[in-house]
């Protein structure tokens, strides 16, 4: 096998590893909370769906990397599955309803978790950063704690009336 397809049979088994959490993740939230998304045979082909886009944008990805423009040799690979998505569920209802039948939670949570792995994973770089980050850090938080209260209360306050 060349490296070339070497390349994208990791890249399937990664996203099937992903799409195996997801269906655990729902499993489990199914035990939890019996009234929640249930398994069903289109939660199974939701995920082949969001695997299948994945791919797609993967591939389209990798085929624009030969492009003259700097721009679309640069669009990241989640841009090019989140267009490839948005076309397929426009051109047909059935991929729409696929994907409903899988637990938006139960998405997330893989998603996070391999977020904090890649992060983890970058310690060392920001252990290099200099200390004046966290300031500005801790100042965005509470910005955007405090802008989120803000709203929140104009929100309820509005909805009073």
């Amino acid at each position: 096998m060349t490296d070339g397809m070497n390349k994208y049979v990791k890249y399937g088994l990664v996203l099937l590893l992903s799409v195996s959490l997801i269906l655990f993740t729902q499993e489990i939230k199914l035990l939890k909370n019996p009234e929640s998304t249930p398994v069903t045979g289109m939660t199974i082909l939701g995920l082949g769906v969001l695997w299948l886009f994945s791919m797609i944008g993967i591939l389209i990805s990798e085929l624009m990397q030969r492009s003259s423009l700097k721009i679309v040799r640069d669009f990241p690979i989640l841009g090019w599955v989140s267009i490839t998505s948005l076309v397929m569920c426009l051109l047909s209802n059935t991929f729409v309803e696929a994907i409903q039948a899988v637990d938006f939670l139960s998405i997330t949570t893989p998603i996070l978790t391999f977020a904090g792995i890649s992060v983890a994973n970058r310690l060392v770089d920001l252990r290099k950063t200099s200390w004046k980050i966290a300031i500005v850090a801790v100042f965005v938080f509470m910005g955007t704690y405090l802008g989120s209260a803000l709203i929140a209360e104009l929100g309820l306050f509005l909805a009073s009336k």
